[in-house]
């Protein structure tokens, strides 16, 4: 160990803990999703014109807030480390996982349930299931949300990137 090394040590080891992490990735993908979320307000006033905040909460949408929070983070990463090495190919696979089954598998869970809570509300009132709580029905995404999520976390990675 040379004596550069030393003193870097110390330096870091002395100086008090930061509240908030100094991880690009981390902060990229945090603060696109929680932007992603805050949007979902303003789209749903958009389109249906009433404010609901509880949108915030919910999954599904406009824009996906998972395609934006695993594209920032694979921007970042790439940005960051480069796209040669693992750690970015590892990111982009999630964010393809991801952003595939948000518009596969979840949006069509979401169209099944809207479809049988329709069922359920046509039958007649004596029928055991006619009580039951309606199912969650905004699962996916529609390829256009997805678009505007992955668009939104490769915006805020660059920018974080750039201000930093």
């Amino acid at each position: 160990m040379t004596a550069a090394d030393a003193s870097a040590r110390f330096r870091s080891a002395s100086s008090p803990p930061s509240i908030i992490p100094s991880n690009p990735p981390l902060l990229s993908a945090f603060f696109a999703f929680a932007l992603a979320q805050f949007l979902k307000i303003f789209t749903t006033w958009y389109k249906e014109k009433r404010w609901d905040a509880r949108r915030m909460l919910g999954s599904g949408g406009m824009p996906s807030s998972h395609s934006a929070t695993v594209t920032a983070l694979a921007v970042a990463i790439g940005l960051q480390e480069g796209i040669g090495g693992s750690a970015f190919s590892v990111a982009l696979v999630l964010a393809c996982v991801v952003m595939y089954d948000a518009t596969g598998v979840r949006l069509h869970a979401g169209r099944q349930a809207e479809l049988l809570n329709q069922i359920v509300c046509e039958l007649p009132p004596e029928h055991p299931v006619s009580n039951v709580r309606p199912l969650r029905d905004s699962l996916g995404h529609t390829p256009f949300q997805v678009l505007a999520g992955a668009m939104l976390g490769f915006i805020v990675a660059f920018l974080m990137r750039t201000s930093s």
